[in-house]
C-alpha cells in the first residue's frame, strides 16, 4: 500500500488490517510510514464515529462496547 485511503470505512479497515497483521507495531509507526500523524487520523475518523482503542490496537465504532 503506497498511501492511506481517504474513504473513512476503507481507512479504518486498512489501518486495522495493517496493525492486526503485524505490518506495524503501533499506530504511530504506521502513521510515520505514511507521513501522517496519529492525531490527524484519530480526529478525521472521529468525525465518522470511530475511536482508537489503545488496548485493542484498532479503530472501533464509538459505541462498540456499550
Amino acid at each position: 500500500m503506497d498511501y492511506l485511503p481517504k474513504d473513512p470505512a476503507i481507512l479504518v479497515s486498512s489501518v486495522n488490517m495493517l496493525l492486526r497483521d503485524g505490518e506495524f507495531d503501533s499506530l504511530e509507526s504506521l502513521c510515520d510510514n505514511f507521513d501522517e500523524t496519529a492525531d490527524s487520523i484519530k480526529q478525521y475518523l472521529r468525525q465518522y464515529d470511530y475511536v482508537y482503542s489503545e488496548e485493542q490496537r484498532q479503530f472501533r465504532p464509538v459505541d462498540f462496547d456499550a
